[in-house]
């Protein structure tokens, strides 16, 4: 093994020759179809589950501030992410960007970060999927659904587990298996089907903005910024870092766009309207719900798994608060199926290059998806989301997410040098350094505020891959293997 064989990275242009090719995969998204699975996982746990619990335990009312910094953060991920996409339309996402730019091992690295990005988070959204099926039971039917088979086992309290008494969250397990089965069928069933769940919850969204807003009581908003309590995090400036750390996990929808790059029709003019439009819709409805939610239900009572719902239980129209939970339950059930749609994609990028087995990269004869690997990750995310807290969860999934921009704004710097002659159909603003250096310090800044046990748990994870790579995937690198058969060929 040698330094240049661990660095070594995939031809743009073969990447691209390989695009243009078909792989077994269909070719049926618009740009439309694009933006609608964009917001489709992008409005979901962040604004019906993590706006409450941000708010209550890191930045009070200046929650509204911290979706700011993560949506500025996400601006720049997303330009570089536009670009990125433009040039190498082929799934695999940041996984295959970082290949052609930073070579094989961060590119494991990477996709390997993915890996624990897309199926963590689908978890977590399961946990909050319930907590609102358990919510809608309670108030349309008066049913109390047992805590013991709705419940995580247990909880993280600040340093250690506790059990909770409760067996498993059996409502996280069953949508996770109903949604794996959705994608099993195939991409554009699952296209259609997130397409109208999107327009219901944008609509409910739209309801609770222009029915609460009359509601908002201005004393709920001061101190706008509580002070700081002592602990970083713990509200006062550090708090709206923190905050946005947590809250960074409701923008993680627009890439998983481009892990669909091979299912779209015309991936360099169709991606970037994907990725950046679904981005600017969906910060536009975070900052106006974080500021209506927090003036009507003061911020200290909205550490609860429904906070949508308890802002509009507050303002005593019972009618929205049902709407609200329908929309939420709907929506994060698309939300589910964007990152379960992802996560297959990159194993099956990953297989293609033989740093997975060759399995995974199994195509479905009739259905044309991954199915492998789409029932693998389905049901270890079932698994997850029925004994995992929802905190944990989407702690890990924001800094694995943060972890993805930073190398994928460095990519884009790195080919803007070396390959500038490279077509481009999108290109950032500001030449080769501006938008690339903003977003890697960005989401590098949040993830240095990310909790001691989360970076912990990330570092554990990727010790693991490391491990994974060096033991299976080096071996069984195409590139690798060519590299060597080039040097056998030539003359000493």
């Amino acid at each position: 093994m040698t330094i240049r064989e661990l660095f070594a990275t995939k031809s743009i242009d073969e990447l691209r020759e390989q695009a243009a090719r078909e792989h077994g995969l269909k070719r049926s998204l618009t740009s439309v179809d694009l933006v609608l699975l964009g917001i489709g996982a992008i409005i979901g746990t962040g604004i019906f589950v993590l706006t409450g619990r941000a708010a209550a335990a890191n930045a009070g009312p200046a929650v509204a501030l911290s979706f700011v910094v993560a949506g500025v953060a996400s601006a720049f991920a997303g330009l570089c992410y536009s670009e990125m996409a433009s040039m190498i339309p082929i799934a695999g996402s940041a996984y295959t960007y970082s290949y052609a730019t930073m070579g094989e091992l961060v590119a494991w690295i990477i996709g390997w970060d993915l890996i624990l990005e897309y199926l963590v988070s689908a978890a977590a959204v399961s946990v909050g999927w319930s907590g609102y099926v358990v919510a809608f039971f309670h108030d349309t039917f008066g049913i109390d659904l047992p805590t013991a088979w709705t419940r995580a086992p247990t909880v993280w309290q600040g340093d250690h587990f506790r059990a909770t008494g409760a067996y498993l969250n059996v409502p996280a397990v069953l949508v996770v298996l109903a949604v794996t089965a959705l994608l099993v069928r195939g991409i554009r069933e699952s296209a259609r089907f997130n397409a109208i769940i999107v327009v219901v919850k944008v609509v409910v969204v739209l309801l609770f903005i222009a029915f609460a807003a009359r509601f908002v009581r201005t004393e709920n908003w001061h101190p706008f910024v509580p002070p700081n309590e002592g602990p970083f995090g713990r509200f006062g400036a550090s708090g709206v870092l923190q905050g946005a750390t947590m809250v960074f996990f409701a923008y993680i929808g627009f890439d998983a766009v481009s892990t669909a790059a091979q299912e779209t029709r015309n991936p360099q003019k169709d991606l970037p309207i994907g990725i950046l439009g679904s981005l600017a819709v969906c910060t536009v409805l975070y900052i106006a719900v974080s500021l209506i939610l927090t003036g009507v239900v003061s911020y200290k009572r909205l550490s609860v798994p429904h906070p949508i719902a308890l802002g509009v239980e507050a303002t005593g129209q019972l009618w929205l608060a049902t709407a609200v939970e329908v929309g939420a339950i709907a929506g994060l059930s698309s939300v589910m199926l964007v990152m379960l749609l992802g996560q297959p994609r990159i194993f099956f990028a990953m297989a293609n290059d033989g740093l997975f087995p060759a399995g995974a990269a199994k195509i479905h004869p009739h259905f044309g998806t991954p199915y492998v690997t789409t029932i693998i990750t389905g049901s270890v995310c079932a698994v997850a989301g029925g004994v995992l807290p929802i905190d944990i969860l989407a702690e890990l999934t924001s800094i694995g997410t943060l972890f993805a921009f930073v190398l994928v704004s460095i990519g884009v710097m790195i080919l803007r040098l070396r390959r500038p002659d490279l077509p481009r159909a999108f290109k950032a603003p500001g030449g080769p350094f501006v938008v690339p250096v903003l977003g890697a310090l960005t989401s590098g800044l949040l993830m240095y505020t990310a909790t001691t046990a989360t970076i912990i748990r990330l570092f554990v994870w990727m010790a693991l891959g490391l491990a994974v790579y060096f033991g299976y995937g080096r071996k069984r690198s195409k590139l690798r293997r060519r590299i060597q058969a080039d040097a056998a060929r030539a003359p000493q």
